[in-house]
């Protein structure tokens, strides 16, 4: 392989003198050259700014892919070469099995070896079905989560910052040379202000007065050197300047960018969050149905209120303490319970009862509920035990049991 000696030589003296006058600097032998305070500051925004962005993607990928700290850079790891591979062979990612579809399969499984027709294999399907959808939600949230606001941090991270940090690097190179030749012209002038002072004839000969005007003649071609290199020095340090200035104002244009990501993610986690709320109050009606025939006559509730709708009282229980309208002439039970604007509360024997969680009715024969407000309930003939009859001012409808808590 051939060498550029003369090149070689030269890069060496340069690392060399950018040593020597980042030495001085820190022992303070040497001047700096400062930048102004615009730039420092958006240098110190920068800086904070990766900082950030770093500890956010770090922290975002845990919540994503919630695993033991000793393993998680493990795991995101092999994810990530799996990625590269599949991106170089032009190959679609396969989609991961998610935390809560293995434990569904864990409890389909369960149920079929256990008997899927006793009580705890169908309670274990039904939950097993639950929890593959969320399973499911969570497989679509951590795609949108990634594509959409783990993909432009690590982006910036991976492009726009080594930008940055390379062009911050040459530029603080050019801030070395730039007041290394500061000093070569500060020393050159002062030797030749020493070697232009007129000697003393009395005591000097005149040779030595010639070799003097000679060394003077030099160390003024010398001055004319470093002069130039220094006009050479500034002109690259401002340009480079200019450069990663330019560079460091971007960065209000990656904020807003982030701040977009940052809303999407949060709408496709809000997404997410509302279809679990939405799965667990479908399987929470199931449970709540089925409980009363699983457990007849043993299940026994809490007495202190409830701090979810599955650790309210018993279902059959609660439906037995409320006031039963008697059958109206002529009409079936079914008819009665349906048929709600005609069929007047019974005048005695109502209950009041307040509500524990919000509830959205899902049609006009229910009455949407807000948490903690009190409304009157009674049962109808022949209506489903899990429901009652609620009323609040003019409006009446069906209100589920497990979202009361019944007052005496």
């Amino acid at each position: 392989m051939d060498f550029n000696m003369k090149k070689l030589a030269s890069d060496a003296g340069i690392f060399f003198t950018r040593a020597v006058q980042f030495t001085e600097e820190k022992f303070g032998q040497a001047e700096k050259t400062e930048l102004d305070a615009h730039f420092e500051n958006l240098l110190a925004r920068a800086d904070s700014t990766k900082n950030w962005t770093e500890k956010i993607l770090r922290q975002t990928e845990v919540l994503l892919q919630p695993n033991p700290r000793s393993r998680w850079q493990f795991l995101a790891n092999s994810a990530r070469v799996e990625e590269f591979l599949y991106e170089k062979l032009d190959r679609k990612v396969p989609s991961r099995v998610t935390n809560g579809e293995l434990l569904a399969q864990y409890m389909s499984e369960a149920a079929n070896e256990l008997g899927p027709e006793t009580p705890y294999g169908k309670t274990l399907i039904k939950v097993g079905e639950t929890e593959k959808r969320l399973g499911a939600a969570e497989r679509d949230f951590i795609h949108s989560a990634s594509i959409n606001f783990l993909t432009p941090l690590r982006n910036f991270l991976e492009g726009d910052w080594r930008t940055i940090s390379k062009e911050r690097r040459i530029l603080q190179n050019r801030r070395l040379d730039l007041d290394a030749c500061k000093a070569r012209l500060k020393k050159a002038k002062a030797a030749e202000a020493k070697a232009a002072a007129v000697p003393d004839f009395q005591e000097t000969r005149p040779r030595n007065y010639i070799l003097s005007a000679s060394a003077s003649a030099l160390w003024s071609d010398e001055v004319d050197k470093a002069e130039q290199e220094l006009r050479v020095a500034q002109t690259e340090f401002d340009r480079q300047a200019e450069v990663t200035r330019l560079l460091l104002e971007g960065i209000s244009s990656t904020h807003v960018n982030h701040l977009r990501c940052l809303q999407e993610f949060v709408e496709s986690q809000a997404t997410y969050y509302a279809q679990c709320y939405r799965h667990m109050l479908d399987l929470q009606k199931q449970l709540g149905s089925t409980q009363g025939v699983i457990f007849p006559g043993t299940f026994v509730g809490n007495t202190e209120p409830a701090s979810s709708p599955l650790s309210s009282a018993s279902l059959a229980t609660a439906a037995a303490t409320i006031p039963v309208v008697p059958t109206v002439a002529g009409m079936p039970p079914t008819e009665a319970a349906i048929s709600l604007d005609d069929v007047a509360p019974p005048a005695s024997g109502t209950r009041k009862a307040r509500v524990l969680y919000d509830y959205e009715a899902a049609d006009s024969s229910e009455l949407a509920l807000l948490a903690d407000e009190l409304i009157t309930v009674y049962s109808l003939p022949g209506m489903d035990p899990d429901w009652l009859i609620g009323e609040r001012g003019n409006r009446k409808g069906k209100v589920p049991v497990t979202y009361l808590e019944l007052l005496s």
